[in-house]
């Protein structure tokens, strides 16, 4: 340089010699670490097939925490974390608002109160704000931080937004994200909702093994470093629970690797500790059918031996729910009263019985669970499926639980039929060619049909003029589908009573016991349980029937008046009426079969026996039968027919057009 006034220094963070943003210099040491070990095949092993989890941000650093030495991982506290990526494009946006909502329900903060939003730098945050920036995003993750030792923290925030502030030196850009701790459960979590967008707008993408691995190591860390790494009295103790635990252990997992090219496993190790743990463990799964000596020293292993204990470790916290549930409502049943339903099982039978309780089998994919103790004398605990697919249930009502199966449809096979006779296409006008009996809103809804399945399996293809193609294996195509249905919810539940049973002996309405004790098809009642309480609580509303007139006597036998379910329920609707005319200051009219009707739809009114909606019009009001169809359209112009004990309605102001049932 010819002077010293040539050279101008700019203040400031070194950038990248190659350009790019947000990439720091250790990521690109660790990047070119993992290539010069691994290249194409990983950490020292030979080349292996196309995964895809190194594709996003994260890999490399994923990749050296999965790696590092297996002592060190003793020594660390230890963290769950369960992972989710969640598509919002369709229903995905509606069912983010629901998530949210439902992670910030009542009861999960420590004093019992609803969850609270927060986020990196403040403590309550708005979630509104949070969902209506990311409109338009293709995606959002979800996890679930769970430590072992979470109990011995007296707030997670803190925690929490050290993991994210890590994720994001990590992934090499900032986070949007939002949190809320549950402490509503043995081990306090914490649920956090992370936009699928990076800090320059474009779609984030994270690394399988980040997920898988990263993220985990990570919390692990920043846990040993807040409660010290676990101690040798500590881990010997947890081992030594292990051996007799019905579930997969940390024990299993290391007998499972060391399995030899014989399929066999040897008892012996290098620290006798171990030994003596190995050898205990390995009694305890000969014990349990999933092991065998072939020769002193040596096991053999059951080739479903993982899965097994997966399974019988579910089954285990299930049956600790199921009697902390009724403990809790002193309602102790014998443990071979506790029964995990199965709808899946050909055996598997309708259930009839009250919700003693109702909760989430699995938080990351919102699949819920209800306790049901049922008239059988048994207690059961039924998977009900995906929450968004189940309406509100009342805790102390009776309800039905019915197997769903899958199966085709006889659409699909009139599908099937069109197409054979017309080169392998269906369309409606192709269908009303073949039948010439068949209507044009018949044929619909077989298109309907092909496109639900074509949303959700994407096997069936449809051409731009709105031609459907249907292939030779159609009907395996719908039996698919029909299977990824009754997966999302396998069983159907019916509300026989929103009343608890104690609340049905003196009500003025048709209920649940009225109509049981008029059936001739009952379900028999065993005299433990459930059912012994319902035998007495028939007993006891016979007696209030008896006072009310309603039951007569013959040949030292009571039975129900004619008509006394119809008289039951016109009496508790009349009371109704009464109530909501004083209350709404119009007249009431009963509306009689065959006439129409429009109004308001004012409200959903709960009898004894079924649903009603308040329609208010002009000058009076009406009460007609509840349809699913008008849930969410409270306070708009509906009109219909009343037909019977049904009704078909349209929705809004509308002349013509097609009714719903």
């Amino acid at each position: 340089m010819s002077e010293d006034d040539d050279f101008e220094p700019r203040l400031g963070r070194m950038r990248s010699p190659s350009g790019r943003r947000g990439v720091k210099y250790l990521n690109r040491v660790l990047a070119a670490t993992i290539l010069a070990r691994g290249g194409a095949g990983g950490l020292g092993r030979a080349a292996r097939g196309f995964t895809g989890s190194r594709i996003g941000r994260g890999a490399g650093v994923g990749r050296v925490l999965a790696a590092r030495d297996q002592f060190a991982a003793y020594r660390q506290r230890r963290v769950i974390i369960k992972s989710r990526i969640v598509k919002l494009a369709g229903k995905g946006s509606a069912g983010a608002r629901a998530h949210l909502r439902y992670i910030q329900r009542d009861g999960v903060s420590p004093d019992g109160q609803p969850g609270r939003l927060y986020g990196a730098e403040h403590d309550q945050v708005d979630g509104r704000a949070f969902l209506d920036r990311a409109e338009g995003d293709r995606q959002q993750f979800r996890f679930i931080v769970s430590a072992e030792d979470g109990d011995q923290y007296e707030d997670l925030k803190p925690l929490v937004r050290r993991l994210m502030a890590q994720m994001e030196e990590d992934l090499g850009t900032r986070l949007d994200w939002v949190a809320v701790d549950h402490h509503n459960t043995g081990h306090p979590h914490s649920h956090i909702i992370v936009r699928g967008k990076d800090d320059r707008g474009k779609d984030l993408v994270i690394a399988r093994e980040y997920m898988a691995v990263g993220m985990r190591e990570r919390a692990a860390e920043i846990v040993s470093l807040d409660l010290g790494p676990r101690t040798d009295l500590e881990i010997k103790d947890q081992l030594r629970r292990e051996v007799e635990r019905d579930r997969l252990t940390s024990i299993d997992r290391r007998l499972l690797r060391d399995v030899g090219a014989d399929g066999q496993v040897g008892a012996a190790d290098r620290s006798p500790f171990h030994q003596a743990l190995r050898v205990g463990r390995l009694r305890k799964l000969e014990r349990m059918g999933l092991a065998d000596e072939v020769r002193p020293g040596h096991w053999h292993l059951a080739d479903d031996l993982e899965a097994t204990l997966r399974e019988l470790g579910k089954r285990g916290d299930i049956v600790k729910t199921m009697h902390r549930e009724m403990a809790a409502r002193d309602q102790a049943r014998a443990p071979a009263d506790l029964v995990i339903h199965s709808p899946v099982s050909p055996q598997a039978a309708p259930i009839t019985g009250r919700i003693v309780a109702r909760g989430l089998a699995d938080e990351l994919n919102d699949r819920r669970y209800l306790i049901i103790d049922a008239t059988d004398g048994r207690t059961h605990y039924v998977d009900i499926g995906r929450g968004e697919a189940i309406e509100p249930l009342p805790e102390g009502g009776v309800v039905r639980i019915q197997p769903r199966h899958a199966e085709t449809r006889k659409t699909d096979h009139t599908v099937v039929e069109v197409a054979a006779a017309s080169g392998g296409r269906y369309s409606v006008d192709l269908h009303l060619r073949h039948d010439l009996s068949a209507k044009e809103a018949y044929a619909e809804t077989h298109v309907r049909r092909l496109e639900a399945i074509r949303r959700v399996t994407g096997a069936v293809e449809r051409e731009p003029d709105g031609t459907w193609i249907i292939a030779p294996n159609h009907l395996d195509q719908a039996l698919a589908y029909e299977q990824k249905q009754v997966r999302a919810m396998p069983v159907t539940v019916q509300v026989l009573s929103a009343l608890p049973l104690d609340r049905q002996i003196g009500a003025d309405g048709a209920t649940w016991l009225d109509r049981e004790m008029a059936s001739s098809k009952a379900e028999p009642l065993r005299e433990a349980g459930f059912g012994q309480e319902v035998r007495e609580a028939q007993a006891r509303r016979r007696q209030w029937l008896i006072a009310e007139g309603l039951v007569r006597e013959e040949e030292d036998r009571e039975t129900l008046r004619p008509g006394v379910l119809t008289a039951l329920r016109r009496r508790e609707l009349q009371r109704v009426a009464g109530q909501l005319s004083d209350e709404l200051g119009l007249g009431y009219v009963e509306l009689r079969s065959g006439q129409p009707v429009e109004g308001t739809l004012r409200r959903l009114v709960s009898l004894s026996s079924d649903k009603i909606a308040v329609i208010e019009r002009s000058c009076d009001f009406t009460l007609v039968p509840w349809r699913p169809v008008l849930d969410g359209h409270v306070g708009q112009q509906v009109s219909g027919v009343l037909r019977g004990d049904g009704i078909s309605w349209a929705i809004g102001r509308q002349r013509g057009g097609p009714a719903v049932e």
